[in-house]
């Protein structure tokens, strides 16, 4: 049985602007370390998937940049999704190129841009869900454990437990602060959308409860991706497949996880110097910064007396922000 994966790289690239752009999105951005965060992703699957079964799912105006990051994937299995419409056609789109090459074979999903604290972890929980979906004929999904009362985050409260696994009680979305301690409390773990299944079963499941694409369901079985992606609604697997299957099962994974989804989460990943705070490139310190994130792309950037700030220039353009204030940029950017 073959195992191939999907990498989601899609990406508007506004959630680090100005570093980010629509050109250069943040997966395509070394926001971690010294790698682009889709290169970093390609990496973890080494010796668990082998490149010409890695799949990359993109808009097609980052086709060429995506084929420049991780060139040890084929270009051939770079797509071009023709819309943007969230991750349950795009994987649907993916299960069924697979199922063509490959009847029997199983695939995992994955998002192109998190932070992940230890590869060989996330290997090993990537083998489990692999395998208890071989074993029980399963949907499967990785449960992290939350490391704070994140209310960003989709949350898994696990059930009965099924083997190396356990049964899914049910799906909590984006809790308030109070539900969210509580959830921690009782054993709930951040759904970190790292999925496994055999693609016949997924394409089944999905065919029975993704009813945002029973419209473009006879365009993907002949082939036809335009008409397909212009025939379905936009929609989650999560919310189109996950929370409507019956066989669906949750392994805990014990990797650091984080889906780096603003300028404040590069304290939470990135080193800090003494006095809290993320600095990169051409900055000049004064006294009294604390706890902030200061990054210089392509200028000189000085610093004196600012806390709990953001400061970047990049790609000509500056922003200044108060960290914890992230849900403001993107309508900032659509101002610009």
């Amino acid at each position: 049985m073959s195992t191939w994966a999907a990498i989601l790289a899609g990406g508007s690239g506004t959630r680090f602007w100005p570093l980010s752009t629509p050109e250069r999105p943040k997966q395509l951005l070394a926001l971690t370390g010294d790698r682009p965060l889709l290169a970093q992703a390609v990496g973890r699957l080494r010796g668990l998937v082998p490149p010409e079964r890695i799949l990359v799912l993109t808009g097609p105006a980052l086709v060429d940049a995506v084929a420049a990051t991780v060139a040890a994937v084929p270009k051939r299995n770079i797509f071009a999704e023709p819309r943007a419409a969230s991750t349950a056609p795009a994987l649907a789109w993916a299960a069924n190129w697979v199922s063509k090459q490959d009847p029997g074979g199983q695939m995992l999903s994955l998002h192109a841009d998190w932070a992940v604290g230890d590869d060989v972890a996330f290997r090993a929980a990537a083998s489990s869900a692999l395998a208890v979906a071989a074993e029980q004929d399963v949907l499967v999904t990785v449960g992290v454990k939350p490391t704070r009362n994140e209310t960003g985050y989709g949350y898994i409260v696990p059930g009965k437990p099924s083997g190396e696994a356990y049964k899914v009680k049910r799906f909590v979305e984006k809790p308030s602060h109070a539900r969210a301690a509580l959830l921690r409390q009782r054993g709930a773990l951040w759904n970190s959308g790292l999925f496994a299944w055999g693609v016949a079963r997924f394409l089944g499941e999905t065919a029975a409860y993704a009813t945002e694409l029973a419209a473009g369901w006879p365009a993907l079985s002949s082939g036809d991706a335009e008409r397909f992606f212009s025939a379905v609604k936009p929609v989650a697997v999560d919310v189109a497949v996950l929370e409507r299957t019956t066989r669906l099962a949750v392994v805990r994974g014990t990797f650091p996880w984080d889906d780096i989804g603003s300028w404040d989460a590069l304290l939470r990943i990135r080193n800090r110097d003494a006095h809290g705070n993320v600095i990169v490139g051409n900055v000049t310190v004064g006294e009294d910064v604390r706890n902030s994130v200061v990054w210089a792309e392509d200028d000189h950037i000085a610093v004196a007396g600012i806390r709990n700030t953001v400061v970047v220039r990049a790609n000509g353009r500056t922003l200044v922000m108060p960290t914890g204030q992230s849900e403001q940029l993107k309508a900032l950017v659509q101002r610009l």
